[in-house]
């Protein structure tokens, strides 16, 4: 290690803006109990917005208390799993809350997944009820079979909205094809039915701040999907860290751009969680595309708005963006995957608002690092371990040695909001959480003498070219400044002399032209010759994650695909 700086010594604590505190006193406050005091607190402040329909603070606590009855009386019990397969809407909310109230394991399940994959989580968590929507009620019902799921409750996007569109939406809701019909089978519940006709008195449930509180499946990029087990404690210290980051925010008067899927973990503590603790409004974005995020922000004025680097990229270039005005934001901040320097300029010059760059994982609840929000941010940075988290660099090998300070290794971190384990895998969980509460990341990063952290690669992303390690980050920073790249994904493949080489993948900005060897050219002036590509190929678009996350495991299996086809 350096002569100067240690780990232990956390140097990062110097650059905490003054009113961040290294380590906090949690409130032993689980979530259902936060949303029954917001409500009390701010009972008439808007909660949820969808489309123009307001849910109060009081509304939603009375919606998750009848569903958390009508629950249990079907029988579900503490400790309970009860799968959500929705977007952004209210009943995803409510639903989520009113499992949490019953005392019962929420499951959250991305929409967009295949029937096997929602079998597995279906059947890995045991869960018994499942809440989803009219668009996939008929799958679910021929999937129910294969599971141990008993009831399925369906919502519809039409059952809120204001008036007029609640009265057009039959119709216009089939021509979109954003209504469907279900078909008849035991066991099957609409939501507004069960709201409407159930009272509003769940039974007493002792919530423990150890309780499991939820499994939260990984995106499974690495084989099968893993449930991360988030206890309460995870959960509502969490919603506490990140608050303490934003101190400058007051308690109900800002409004949160939902616009993360609150199925993922990055937005359902940063942009669901948080407004609930913090008695925010919070707009929902269930399809957040550059049209109606542009749409949202013009018409409802958020302040606070989380969103991912394709997000910010992707209202910078649409052609709709001048006429927008989006100076209602203040704060930002964006996780996920690196954000380009040219993005960060040209949004924060269009709103005058601050984004700060994060880091997290599933497995971590997910916050764990951040630029301080009134403070230095550093270009390329994650930012520093937020209170109470520990972090250490270590060797790639053995995964025990220190790295001296500005040298790459493994990032460990430890802190509140790092996961028990994961569900039924306990191999697995030893793996990746040692005895002492470090979690190995897998993420190979760095930490520069004034305690900030850079993500240099994944782990199992290095690419190993000529015996050199190669990490696709680097090559992308530099195709990223190039003003004609909208986007870039750099993969390795395989080389017959190098053992790997690499291949990047490139989306232009909208009406740009350039030549494959301009590029090359390009390239070569900033890179070493280990480093420089072999090939390019442009794309209409790259392969993402509902969150906007490049699927870079996509790339690599298409062109291993394709070179196993050319063998």
């Amino acid at each position: 290690m350096s002569n100067t700086v240690t780990y232990s010594d956390k140097p990062w604590l110097a650059q905490y803006e003054e009113g961040v505190q290294a380590s906090l006193t949690y409130e032993e406050i689980c979530l259902p109990e936060i949303l029954e005091r917001t409500s009390q607190l701010f009972p008439n402040n808007m909660a949820l917005l969808f489309q123009g329909y307001k849910v109060t603070y009081r509304e939603l606590n009375d919606m998750a208390n009848r569903f958390a009855s009508w629950l249990n009386e079907q029988g579900v019990k503490k400790g309970d799993a009860v799968s959500v397969l929705l977007p952004n809407l209210i009943p995803c909310v409510a639903a989520y809350y009113g499992i949490m109230k019953i005392g019962g394991v929420a499951v959250m399940n991305n929409p967009l997944y295949s029937d096997r994959e929602l079998q597995h989580q279906f059947n890995d968590s045991e869960s018994k009820v499942l809440v989803t929507l009219d668009l996939l009620a008929d799958r679910m019902i021929d999937l129910r079979e294969k599971t141990g799921i008993k009831e399925i409750v369906y919502t519809s996007i039409g059952d809120y909205l204001p008036f007029p569109k609640n009265f057009l939406f039959p119709i216009v809701g089939k021509k979109q094809k954003l209504l469907a019909d279900v078909k008849k089978a035991d066991n099957v519940f609409k939501w507004k039915t069960i709201i409407a006709d159930t009272p509003p008195k769940p039974p007493y449930v002792e919530h423990r701040f150890g309780d499991v509180a939820m499994y939260q499946y990984t995106g499974g990029t690495t084989g099968v999907s893993k449930g991360v087990i988030l206890t309460h404690a995870n959960l509502s210290r969490q919603v506490q860290q990140v608050t303490a980051w934003f101190p400058k925010f007051e308690n109900g008067k800002e409004i949160m751009l939902g616009a993360l899927p609150f199925f993922h973990v990055f937005g359902l503590s940063t942009a669901m969680n948080l407004a609930i603790y913090k008695g925010w409004g919070n707009i929902l974005v269930p399809k957040p595309q550059p049209e109606p995020l542009l749409q949202a922000i013009s018409k409802f004025k958020p302040t606070f708005a989380p969103l991912v680097p394709t997000m910010y990229i992707g209202m910078l270039n649409d052609p709709k963006i001048g006429a927008v005005d989006l100076t209602s934001i203040k704060g930002c901040f964006s996780g996920s995957a690196p954000l380009p320097v040219e993005v960060i300029r040209e949004f924060e010059s269009k709103t005058g608002a601050v984004i700060v760059e994060g880091f997290g994982l599933t497995e971590t609840s997910p916050v764990t690092h951040t630029n301080p929000f009134n403070g230095k941010r550093k270009v390329g940075s994650i930012g520093v371990p937020i209170p109470d988290t520990e972090c250490r660099i270590v060797d790639l090998e053995q995964g025990e040695t220190d790295m001296p300070v500005g040298e790459t290794g493994e990032l460990l971190i430890r802190g509140p909001q790092v996961m028990q384990g994961y569900h039924n895998m306990h191999e697995e969980t030893s793996e990746v959480l040692n005895s002492d509460g470090w979690l190995y990341t897998g993420d190979i990063a760095k930490m520069d003498e004034d305690g900030y952290f850079f993500i240099v690669d994944r782990k199992k992303d290095m690419i190993i070219s000529g015996g050199y390690n190669v990490y696709p980050r680097d090559i992308e920073e530099v195709f990223y400044e190039h003003p004609k790249v909208r986007e870039v994904c750099a993969v390795g493949v395989a080389h017959a002399h190098r053992g790997e080489a690499v291949k990047v993948f490139v989306v232009l900005k909208e009406g740009e032209k350039i030549k494959k060897e301009d590029l090359m050219d390009y390239c070569k002036t900033k890179l070493a010759k280990y480093k420089w590509p072999t090939e390019i190929e442009f794309r209409e678009e790259l392969p993402k994650t509902n969150v906007g996350k490049i699927l870079r495991k996509d790339l690599k299996a298409e062109e291993a695909s394709r070179q196993k086809s050319v063998e």
